[in-house]
């Protein structure tokens, strides 16, 4: 039989959603599971954005703004940039695919770190990139000294993710002024920060802040996250003009929808109740990661949503042993377990599952 797909990606392990709470909680028969798989914020929609959600579906036979000028100018308005240095696009991880279309043919290179978001090395085949992984550190953090001397003439791009997924640790800023200096200015450095409304360490840099005057740096953001819109998918970067004017030549037309454009300005409106929402998840996460280091000592610091515990092979039996006491956590096979902060009360008990999983996978 002809083959009709490349056979490279093959090799190419599709990406894992978490796991659907429904079917977890029918196979345990239970009333209700808990999820903490895919950082996710807790809290339902911010206020006002179902009532944009409404409205905006009432046009749904309309094609959107492809512009989507409105929400464009608004973030530029907030962030204090020029909006044509603006790209939104299907969430940030659509994004990821935009930069590696616009900066990489067939054999270019795409450097990041390993562990870290597994849509790198999808992004990366999806051009026919080459990926290059530099591991992480023994501290579960981006070796920017490694990484640096990783660079070659064909590198074309690379993600530095600040917080890291799924190891929460994050990049100071010391750190990252020398990295930077060391990258050519031919290579695009695209500073991935998804999380970065969680971050509370005064060390880690605002990346448009303190890069964003630099030609070859892109800050990466999504609104999936602290602003609650995962289900709508909603991203935007932050480039110099000519290169978010390329970008924008690769977009998947009309890629933002009618409702989700509406959905983000009016989250955009409710930045109070995102910061208190955000307080309440640092607290959280200051708490779950004091209880999780008596179980598992070197559980590192976290500057996201999330928590890693790297607990190597017992990764996958950790996560069953959770899974069979109704809470679902992510397992990374053979390196460790990512564990989304949920509400305190999910928090509860995902602490009281893993003190079993714990005793039960040692």
């Amino acid at each position: 039989m002809t083959r009709l797909t490349r056979p490279d990606l093959d090799a190419l392990p599709a990406y894992v959603p978490g796991r659907n709470v429904a079917d977890l909680a029918r196979e345990l028969g239970i009333a209700e599971a808990i999820k903490l798989a895919s950082n996710e914020v807790p809290f339902g929609p911010l206020p006002g954005v179902p009532e944009a959600v409404a409205a905006a579906v009432a046009q749904s036979h309309r094609y959107p703004d492809m512009g989507v000028t409105a929400l464009r100018d608004k973030l530029a308005t907030w962030l204090d940039v020029a909006p044509d240095r603006i790209v939104t696009g299907c969430g940030s991880v659509a994004l990821a695919e935009h930069l590696a279309k616009a900066t990489c043919l067939p054999g270019d290179e795409i450097l990041y770190s390993w562990r870290s978001f597994e849509a790198y090395p999808i992004v990366a085949a999806g051009v026919g990139a080459t990926s290059v992984r530099v591991p992480n550190t023994a501290a579960h953090g981006h070796d920017l000294e490694a990484m640096a001397a990783a660079v070659t003439d064909r590198t074309r791009l690379v993600f530095v993710c600040n917080p890291n997924n799924p190891t929460g640790t994050s990049v100071r800023k010391a750190d990252l002024d020398r990295f930077l200096d060391a990258v050519p200015r031919t290579t695009l450095v695209v500073l991935d920060e998804a999380y970065r409304e969680f971050v509370t360490d005064a060390e880690v840099p605002d990346g448009l802040r303190t890069y964003g005057d630099r030609p070859n740096v892109v800050v990466l953001r999504t609104l999936s996250k602290a602003w609650g819109l995962a289900g709508l998918r909603v991203g935007y970067l932050v480039a110099q003009p000519g290169v978010a004017g390329a970008i924008r030549k690769v977009l998947t037309p009309f890629s933002t929808s009618i409702v989700a454009q509406a959905a983000a300005l009016a989250a955009l409106d409710a930045e109070p109740e995102v910061q208190r929402r955000c307080a309440v998840v640092i607290d959280e996460r200051t708490r779950v990661t004091d209880e999780l280091r008596k179980l598992v000592p070197d559980v590192p610091t976290s500057q996201a949503n999330f928590v890693w515990l790297p607990l190597g092979d017992r990764s996958a039996p950790f996560a069953a042993a959770c899974e069979q006491r109704g809470v679902i956590v992510r397992p990374f096979q053979g390196d460790g377990v990512r564990v989304t902060i949920g509400t305190p009360e999910e928090n509860d008990a995902f602490l009281a599952a893993a003190e079993l999983a714990a005793k039960s996978t040692v």
